[in-house]
């Protein structure tokens, strides 16, 4: 028996419970995703957890990994996604990663992302990975560092 299902329903109801107090109308669902659990929140008011660059939803998923990060296991991820906000800052992410892996490849010199924080610093090793003619590394202190793609 799974204790999947229970972890992303406990997620999804302390989600519920904190856009509640926000005194958001929104609905959330949760699920299990390739790598951890998914939590999307959808409704009119979530517009609210995405301004300002999605403030408030780095700060609902910063919450959410210091309560279950010990639960997911060390590769175990969770997502929380507003409007599918996450989802298009991901493949625009991703897109940065992929001009930068070209640059890097044609000009022979290392190229900077950055500053990121460590999903997103994830999110451009993992592209990185795919490339066997490039490689990456984090740069700098603190939670917010530096991406350095370079050439092999």
């Amino acid at each position: 028996m799974s204790t999947q299902p229970v972890l992303h329903e406990q997620i999804a109801a302390f989600v519920t419970s904190v856009v509640g107090a926000m005194g958001l109308n929104v609905t959330v669902t949760s699920g299990a995703s390739a790598d951890g659990v998914r939590v999307d929140i959808s409704g009119e008011e979530g517009e609210l957890l995405v301004r300002r660059k999605g403030e408030a939803l780095d700060a609902l998923q910063h919450l959410v990994n210091s309560i279950w990060r010990d639960q997911t296991g060390r590769d175990g991820r969770i997502v929380v996604d507003c409007l599918d906000f996450r989802k298009g800052k991901d493949a625009e992410l991703r897109q940065m990663a992929k001009f930068l892996i070209e640059k890097a490849k044609m000009t022979r010199t290392p190229q900077e992302m950055g500053p990121l924080n460590s999903y997103s610093r994830r999110l451009v090793h993992l592209e990185v990975s795919l490339d066997p003619d490039v490689t990456s590394e984090s740069q700098g202190d603190g939670l917010v560092k530096t991406v350095i793609i370079a050439p092999r």
